[in-house]
């Protein structure tokens, strides 16, 4: 039974990424767990679960541009920016045009500087915004520059029953970006206000939903939950490098190896293939960023 390793969770609505942590914690029997970046509770999908000495891969992880599947309805406004929060505001939005709707989510394509939701997880002066705002303050956030790769329309939804649109869209983007805030600033640019009901998070890197497992299917499995062994774990993530004898020995206690020119971080594996650590190259060297094997 493999020990250390990832799991692709696909995370339920309703559970924060904590609670996941938790509930692993008690299948694979063990403390050392973390997850590569956190999932609002209304959003399902692709959550990167480390256990023991792959907890220290969650790092790289968590910086891996993302995909998700999402929903947004325009003409509604919620606090947090999606359908977990208290409606702030609606207006009348079934004059947008099909054309209007493409428009306004093209100019967010590319790198933008994005302000985060204002009911999130990001440090003002020391304490999480969302707590700022539940106490009832005006927290200002910074824009953060980030990248958003690409955002398909899928489908443009008008229900007979409501003056509002929702917009199925598909999107590729760096880590850091908010879906909800595409959301809300397609609704102010359209006039209307906009919020996300539905947000499914599809891939992590080349993680993806094909090689996700429910947490029904890991209470099954319990203890052996592990889906991605260290060091398959470590050849999906990372470009490769295989290491001599020495340079195996040399890598084990921490020394630095010979540069070969490969563009970092990158994971070096002994001749047997199993992974020694994540390098990078700097000054003719290549440098351990974290040793994953036992010298």
């Amino acid at each position: 039974m493999n020990t250390d390793g990832l799991i692709v969770v696909d995370k339920p609505a309703g559970m924060t990424s904590h609670d996941v942590v938790a509930r692993i914690r008690r299948l694979a029997k063990t403390r050392r767990v973390g997850h590569g970046g956190t999932l609002d509770p209304m959003a399902t999908g692709v959550l990167i679960i480390g256990v023991n000495r792959a907890t220290r891969l969650l790092t790289y992880v968590i910086g891996a541009e993302k995909s998700y599947a999402a929903t947004i309805r325009l003409g509604e406004s919620t606090i947090t920016d999606d359908a977990e929060g208290e409606m702030t505001a609606t207006v009348p939005a079934g004059h947008v045009t099909d054309e209007a709707i493409r428009a306004g989510l093209a100019v967010q394509v590319g790198e933008i500087d994005q302000v985060p939701s204002a009911v999130s997880a990001i440090k003002i002066n020391g304490e999480r915004a969302y707590k700022r705002v539940r106490e009832g303050e005006t927290v200002e956030i910074p824009a953060r520059r980030i990248t958003v790769h690409r955002l398909d329309v899928l489908d443009i939804r008008r229900p007979a029953d409501r003056d509002v649109v929702d917009v199925d869209i598909d999107v590729t983007c760096s880590s850091g970006t908010y879906i909800r805030a595409i959301a809300r600033d397609l609704g102010t640019a359209l006039g209307v206000g906009g919020h996300l009901t539905a947000l499914r998070r599809t891939a992590v890197g080349g993680m993806t939903l094909d090689a996700a497992s429910t947490l029904a299917e890991l209470e099954e499995r319990a203890p052996d939950v592990i889906g991605l062994p260290l060091t398959e774990a470590a050849r999906r993530a990372f470009p490769q490098r295989i290491a001599t004898e020495e340079e195996t020995r040399v890598l084990r206690h921490g020394g630095p190896l010979p540069a070969v020119g490969i563009e970092g971080p990158y994971a070096v594996f002994d001749p047997a293939g199993e992974v020694l650590a994540v390098v990078s190259e700097r000054d003719g060297r290549a440098r351990a960023e974290i040793v994953l094997a036992p010298a």
